[in-house]
């Protein structure tokens, strides 16, 4: 089942299916809070639509682990997910977002650490890995992972998850600073056409009939042609 987010109140996330934990170290005064327009509007919708974090989330210098869950959903290869993120202009503070992913149903587990990702092990994306300083967009930017066949071998039941994760963080720190999330989305991959090829009549000599080409196609379309001689 595809799903979008536009955040517009975040309080109505957990009835939604979303589900949160910061495992910053030590554990600060924020988690994930509503946007706040006064250091940058939204991407799209009212100016403070948007899910924010900053370097609060740990106290003196530590470890930012701060995770937000998506909706469990059935993954499959060919799904696609999209989201918007940026710092705030000017940023001397480096910050860093990991995009994850979870097989295990509706696990909600990242363990109970900073440095622990639970059933999280999966890495789809990372903005700034290396916490360059000016490495995290100050604009508002897009990013798209596409699902792949080596990922989730076979449709399963799971998770999506941002990773706020920055090292030497918080107010006393060298880096962390402010992040937003916006307009996210997950679509399913298009059912994919299945197509019976031609029979040819001219060149077999024997034609099953067409009893005998009973198929069963399970979330495909199927296609009979008889060409005539």
């Amino acid at each position: 089942m595809d799903f979008s987010e536009g955040f517009e109140d975040i309080t109505l996330l957990p009835g939604l299916g979303w589900a949160s934990q910061n495992n910053s170290s030590p554990l600060g005064s924020t988690g994930w809070f509503q946007g706040n327009d006064t250091v940058f509007p939204a991407q799209a919708g009212s100016t403070t639509s948007y899910l924010g974090a900053n370097y609060n989330n740990t106290s003196g210098t530590g470890t930012i682990s701060n995770w937000m869950m998506t909706p469990a959903v059935t993954l499959s290869a060919g799904d696609t997910f999209r989201f918007w993120t940026s710092t705030a202009a000017g940023s001397i503070w480096p910050d860093r977002l990991e995009l994850r992913m979870s097989l295990n149903g509706a696990s909600t587990n990242v363990g109970a650490t900073a440095t622990s990702v639970g059933d999280f092990t999966t890495v789809l994306a990372e903005v700034n890995p290396t916490l360059a300083a000016g490495g995290y967009p100050e604009v508002w930017t897009e990013y798209v992972v596409t699902l792949t066949a080596a990922q989730v071998p076979a449709p399963t039941l799971g998770r999506f998850a941002f990773r706020y994760f920055v090292t030497d963080g918080g107010p006393s720190g060298a880096n962390s600073n402010y992040i937003g999330i916006d307009t996210v989305s997950y679509t399913a991959a298009a059912p994919t056409a299945v197509t019976l090829s031609t029979l040819d009549a001219q060149a077999n000599t024997t034609l099953l009939p067409l009893a005998a080409l009973a198929l069963l196609v399970t979330g495909a379309a199927l296609v009979l042609r008889r060409r005539i001689a």
